[in-house]
Order: C-alpha cells, then sequence, then structure tokens
C-alpha cells in the first residue's frame, strides 16, 4: 500500500518522482515534514490508519492510499467522510474508504488534514457498487464517486433535523391493476411484497391514465415498500420523474418531508444543489424509502434496497457522457446482484440489451398476449411509397391525401400528434441544380435554414451565407434535403387553419411540452419531446420514416422502432378509434415491428444477427479513441484474453463524412431532432488526425478485458504520454 508522505527509506529524489509521476507540482520534502509534524500530536487509539480514495482523475493513482488518524479527528474521520489530506505538495479532497489498525506501508504516514464534512457520504454499498462500475468499465474509482455523490451544500447538511414522526408514508391497500394485463405481473408485486428479488424485462403497454407505465412502476415501488424496504427508479429525464411522482401519490406513497419517516424524494439536477442535496441526504439518513430520479440516481444510497427501476433503457440520455460512461441499465445491474434487490427494466420497446437478459435467464419476460396487445393499442398503418402511389404526384407531399383525410377526421374527436425526427426550419439545404450538400465557406459546416425569409447559417460556427454559391456548380438557389418541425407546424398550420398549432422541442418556442389538454389541436414535436395528453391522441402521424430508419449505425433499426413506439403508445387505444400512420419508405424490420406492435420479436430478431455479427452485446467490445500514436501504444500494451481481436486504427469521420452524414439525416437525439456525433463536429486540424481502435472479447473474458485496458491507460499516465486517448467500453456507436 503507498503513502502519500515521504516514506523513511525515501529521500527527497525519490519523494520528486513519486510527485513527477502524479503529474502534480513537487512541494520541498521538508515542508511535508513540517506540516506532518504540526498535525502529528497523537494519533488514535482505535483504528489510527485511513485509507483514503483521493479525488483526482489520474488512472495510475487509482488505488487507497494511507493516512494517520489524528486523536482530535478520531470520531469524525469515519468510512464515507470527506476530508481533505496533503497529496503530492497540495491540499486535495478525498473519501474515507475504511478504518483499521495496522497499516500495510512499513515507512511513516502523513496525518490527515481535516475533515470536510463529518457526514459519511458515501456508504459501504454504494463504494463498493463504485468499484465494480469502475472495473466494469476500464475507470477509476474517482470518477465513479464524482458522478455517485452530489457536490456537498454546507447550509442543507447543517439545516436541523426535526425527530422523524412515526412511518406514515407507506399505501394503505396495495394495488395491482396496472400489472393484471402482464403475464406474470401479479406474481411479480407477489415476490417484491414479501422480500424476494425477481427480475423483469416488462414490454409496457399504452392506456388510460391509471393503467399506464407511471402506474405500474408507483405499484411496483408501493408493493416494495409494503414488503419493509426502499426503492430506486430512474427514469431518461425530468418530465418522466414527475410521472412517476404523481403516480406515486396515487398509489399511496407521499413525499417525504422534513421531519416524517418514509416516503418519496426527487432526485435530479435540474432540481437545483441544495434540493438535489437534501434529498440524497434523505435517502443517506435513511428517512425516505424511496429515491426517483435521472441517471445520477442510480447511485442513490437508499436504505434496505429491494427494488430498482429503470425506464426506457435505450433512451441515449441513461448513458453517461463523463468518464467512465456508465450506463444506467449495467448500474442497476450491478446493484441488484451486489444488494440482492429485485430489477425491474421497462419500457415499450425492447432493447437488444434487454432481450439478452431474457434469452439468457438472467430475467424474466412480463409481456401481455397478443388479444390484449391489440385492444389496447391504436390501428397501426404503414404509408409507404407504394400504398401512395396510386395519388400520383401528391404522394410527395408533406402531408399525403391518406394521412390528411384521418388528420381531419380525427381532430373531430381530440388532439393529434405529429412526429418530425429533424428540428428546425429546413435543417439540410442541397443546391438547386446538383443537389450537392450546401456547405458554409468558412468552416465547410451544412447550411440550415431558420425561416422562409432568412438568409442560410452555418451549424457549426453560425455565419449567415448571405452570398452563398455551390462549390460545384456555381449555382446560387437552394431546395430542401430535411424538413424540420418548424416548416411542418407551418405546413400544417396553412392546410388546417383555425386549428390550434403546439409545437414542443428543444429548439421550439415553447421548448418541450409536458402536457397538453384533450381539445382538438395539432401537437408537432420531435422524438423524446412528445407532450402527454390524459386522454390520448386520437391519431399520431410518424413522419420522414425513411430518415428515422436510415442511418449506418448498428443501432439505426432498434432506435426507429423505440422512437415509434414511445409515440404511438400516446395515442388511444383500437377500440376508441386510435389510428397511427407511418409516413415514408421506413426499413422493412422496423416498420413490421411497429405495425404488428412486437418490439420483443424484432429485438429477438436483432440479437440473432448481432450474435452471428459478433457485435454488442453478444460481445464485449471496447473503443479507443484519440491520436494515432498514443491510441496505438495503449494497444501495444494489451494482453488480449484468449478470443479478442483488435479491429483497426481507422480514422474519424472526415469533412465527407459530415456530409454524408446530414444528407442521411441520422438519429436524432431527445427534443433536437439531431444526435451529436464526431461526425458533426467541426474537422479536427489535419496535423492532428484523431483514429479510433475496437477491441473485441467474449463476454466470458470481459473482466480481462477491462483489467488489461484499465492497466495499459494507467501505464500510459505514469509515464504521462503523448497525445489523448478515450477509452469507452460499451460505445453506444461503433462507427
Amino acid at each position: 500500500m503507498d503513502v502519500t508522505g515521504e516514506p523513511v527509506a525515501q529521500g527527497a529524489d525519490a519523494w520528486g518522482e513519486q510527485l513527477t509521476l502524479a503529474g502534480l507540482s513537487a512541494a520541498a520534502p521538508g515542508g511535508a515534514r513540517r506540516s506532518a509534524d504540526r498535525a502529528d500530536a497523537v494519533q488514535a487509539a482505535d483504528r489510527p490508519v485511513a485509507r483514503v480514495c483521493i479525488d483526482l482523475p489520474v488512472p495510475h493513482l487509482d488505488r487507497p492510499f494511507e493516512y494517520l488518524v489524528p486523536e482530535t479527528m478520531s470520531d469524525g474521520a469515519q468510512p464515507g467522510t470527506r476530508v481533505r489530506v496533503r497529496f503530492a505538495g497540495q491540499d486535495v479532497v478525498g473519501y474515507v474508504l475504511e478504518r483499521v489498525d495496522r497499516a500495510e506501508h512499513e515507512g511513516r504516514l502523513i496525518p490527515l488534514r481535516r475533515i470536510v464534512s463529518a457526514e459519511p457520504v458515501l456508504t459501504p454499498a454504494v463504494r463498493d457498487l463504485a468499484r465494480a462500475v469502475a472495473d466494469r468499465y476500464a475507470g477509476t474509482l474517482a470518477d465513479v464517486l464524482r458522478l455517485a455523490i452530489p457536490p456537498r451544500h454546507a447550509r442543507v447538511e447543517n439545516e436541523p433535523q426535526p425527530e422523524a414522526a412515526a412511518p406514515g408514508h407507506g399505501p394503505g391497500t396495495l394495488s395491482a391493476t396496472a400489472w393484471l394485463p402482464y403475464r406474470g405481473g401479479p406474481a411479480f408485486l407477489q415476490h417484491l411484497t414479501a422480500g424476494g428479488a425477481p427480475r423483469a424485462v416488462l414490454t409496457a403497454l399504452p392506456g388510460p391514465e391509471g393503467e399506464r407505465w407511471p402506474d405500474a412502476v408507483a405499484q411496483a415501488v408501493a408493493a416494495c415498500v409494503v414488503g419493509g424496504r426502499g426503492a430506486l427508479v430512474v427514469v431518461p429525464d425530468a418530465r418522466d420523474v414527475a410521472r412517476v411522482c404523481a403516480a406515486l401519490d396515487l398509489a399511496g406513497v407521499s413525499a417525504w418531508t422534513p421531519g416524517t419517516s418514509g416516503g418519496y424524494v426527487r432526485l435530479t439536477a435540474d432540481d437545483g444543489p441544495a434540493p438535489r442535496y437534501r434529498a440524497y441526504l434523505a435517502a443517506l439518513r435513511g428517512h425516505a424509502d424511496v429515491v426517483v430520479g435521472t441517471r445520477a440516481a442510480s447511485f442513490a444510497p437508499v436504505a434496505r434496497l429491494g427494488l430498482v427501476v429503470c425506464w426506457d433503457d435505450g433512451d441515449d440520455l441513461h448513458s453517461e457522457p463523463r468518464s467512465p460512461y456508465p450506463h444506467v441499465r449495467e448500474v442497476l445491474m450491478l446493484r441488484s446482484a451486489h444488494e440482492h434487490a429485485a430489477f425491474l427494466v421497462a419500457a415499450h420497446g425492447r432493447t437488444v440489451e434487454a432481450q439478452a437478459l431474457v434469452e439468457s435467464g438472467w430475467a424474466r419476460e412480463v409481456a401481455a398476449d397478443r388479444t390484449t396487445v391489440r385492444a389496447r393499442t391504436p390501428r397501426v398503418r404503414a404509408l409507404t411509397s407504394l400504398e401512395l402511389a396510386r395519388e400520383g404526384p401528391a404522394a410527395a407531399a408533406r402531408l399525403p391525401g391518406e394521412a390528411w383525410r384521418v388528420v381531419r377526421d380525427q381532430l373531430a374527436s381530440g388532439p393529434v400528434l405529429v412526429q418530425v425526427p429533424r428540428s428546425g426550419y429546413l435543417p439540410v439545404v442541397a443546391c438547386g441544380r446538383c443537389r450537392a450538400i450546401a456547405r458554409c465557406g468558412t468552416c465547410h459546416g451544412s447550411l440550415a435554414l431558420e425561416s422562409a425569409a432568412g438568409a442560410p447559417q452555418c451549424e457549426w460556427c453560425g455565419r449567415l451565407a448571405t452570398d452563398w454559391r455551390c462549390g460545384e456548380c456555381g449555382f446560387a438557389s437552394l431546395r430542401s434535403v430535411r424538413v424540420g418541425s418548424s416548416r411542418t407546424a407551418e405546413e400544417l398550420g396553412r392546410a388546417f387553419p383555425g386549428v390550434p398549432v403546439r409545437s414542443s422541442g428543444a429548439r421550439a418556442e415553447g421548448g418541450v411540452l409536458a402536457t397538453v389538454p384533450d381539445t382538438p389541436a395539432l401537437v408537432v414535436a420531435t422524438p423524446g419531446a412528445e407532450p402527454v395528453c390524459a386522454s390520448g391522441y386520437a391519431a399520431a402521424v410518424l413522419l420522414d420514416a425513411g430518415v428515422a430508419s436510415a442511418s449506418t449505425s448498428f443501432r439505426a433499426g432498434e432506435e426507429a422502432v423505440r422512437r415509434w413506439l414511445a409515440a404511438a403508445a400516446l395515442v388511444r387505444g383500437n377500440d376508441a378509434g386510435g389510428q397511427v400512420l407511418l409516413v415514408g419508405d421506413g426499413a422493412p424490420g422496423p416498420t413490421q415491428a411497429l405495425v404488428r406492435w412486437d418490439p420483443a420479436g424484432f429485438a429477438a430478431r436483432e440479437l440473432a444477427e448481432r450474435a452471428e455479427l459478433a457485435l454488442p452485446p453478444a460481445v464485449r467490445v471496447a473503443s479507443l479513441t484519440g491520436t494515432r500514436e498514443a491510441v496505438q501504444a495503449v494497444v501495444d500494451r494489451l494482453e488480449l484474453p484468449p478470443g479478442a481481436d483488435v479491429l483497426g486504427p481507422v480514422p474519424l469521420a472526415t469533412d465527407a463524412g459530415a456530409q454524408s452524414a446530414d444528407a442521411a439525416g441520422t438519429g436524432p437525439a431527445r427534443g433536437t431532432g439531431r444526435r451529436l456525433s464526431a461526425a458533426r463536429a467541426p474537422a479536427q486540424a489535419s496535423f492532428d488526425p484523431q483514429v479510433r481502435v475496437l477491441v473485441r472479447a467474449p463476454l466470458a473474458a470481459s473482466a480481462a478485458l477491462t483489467r488489461t485496458l484499465a492497466a495499459s491507460v494507467a501505464v500510459r499516465s505514469a509515464r504521462r504520454e503523448g497525445g489523448s486517448v478515450r477509452v469507452r467500453v460499451d460505445p453506444e456507436e461503433l462507427a
């Protein structure tokens, strides 16, 4: 075990070398000794050695460091508390992992500098989970703890804690109405109530209020609370958090308030630092039984954890954009195994990863029979070019005649949802003569139009191209390639005069709408930004099916089905006259999955194809992205397990790649209608090209692969090698 002070056997040269390897500025050894002498009065009588995780993003320092605990700090420096220590000539923050009687290091130990907070914010369960996540994703414990524990808010921490009242937030009578349509649904709740740890993959049905997915989640949580255990629910965004909380209120699990015991708390970054930390402490101190939140809530310290829930695991918001890039579904799987809690992943669709859990036997499928599916889902039709051929040139209209007639008829009974895969007005334009994608003359980014009268504007640098001319043929006129939600709303307003048109999206004037009234109106939304109508939409029109399903991503079909089903699930059932129209020539597989409402069958076929092609989740894949020399150095040090292979290096997408990505209309992100990727960023300078290497290994060798990746990156960190390398296990995209 290493120490952060100067060992007896080391001299000044060794001390300086240690600081250099740490990547920090070196202080004189004498200064370190004087600091230790001042605090080294009397060591603690009980467990005088603290093992501390230093909050530094340095891979080769991903291990505990031993410090001496002074007697004056013994009561406060307990496992899980934040402390400040001297490390490499600087004061840094760390977490006490444990206290022991004897140090493994034989030299002198530096004492703790001070206790930042005596609140044990890092519980043993979360500590073990964070270590498992770091190992799973070839990351460091410090990086995971930075994701797991919110920043300290001293005022909230010091708020007076009134004596908790007797528990009174549990449901009086347990309801299971939302689970009755599913095979195995009531049995799942019975296992939860009895204290069991069942694992299930739920294919959620659409339905009226009281039987939708938030009600199923709330009733599962209530069953867990009745059994005397806590629950954790992780959803993609704050709108979903609000829906789950409202369903919990109806299920009899009310919100926690200071001075009470039991109930649920919200844990989202959108609520602000103080409310977020207050909710975290409520769960940490055992005052709240249930935590409902977004991505970071997957690490929440719920006492007596009995159930973890992930809603819509295919949503890209569940994938952490910061190192080591863990996915909520995988974190909750690890947590379920470590804490012997029940596991539930639910969605209207089904990811290939969830299907793999079912086929491996790790989780059970919970789904309705076909008769129930046909009754609860709307009627779905695909209006491809073949179906619209009889309309002649009118088939090329933004809203074909058949779709126009359905919208007109259904508006009489309620609002109609129109899903558009791209935001903006005309997000992609091209030359009117040669049809080459219009590019900025300064940075070569793609041009877009934000209004009919406006000038084209670069999507990268923001410059207006007032005097644009095509670089291929010199023509000065533009034509649309992709039509966005704003232009669609404008055209629908002209097609249906007198009908209110509401827009929902990240770039819409009113932002993302949470709900809409059940009065006749046209609601234009980008994927992931569809507002909820209490009585359900009368119909939905899903435009540009070819854009949604045409992509080079190996997840394109899965993502298209997920987005289409999420919108279609907001429509009234077939018995109530609900209709869904898919407009455009989408890929056959996703189109049939929507028409038949069979996400499980589509996921099973996708999984079989990926197993044959050795693609995730049938294998474990890690991507290494960075400069060529740096990536190659990391790869050369890998000790690959049997069956593993290396693919690449290949250069990342250049300007040409960006052009093709714009033309194809790659899969959109929530509420924006577009997915940010390397292909959409300004091209890297030609003298510093970026490459990507994929390392692939069998699932049985996953642990060996992540170990050798972490070891190679640690050597790179210790040697302070140049360039840049980003390691990501289970990347969302492989291209």
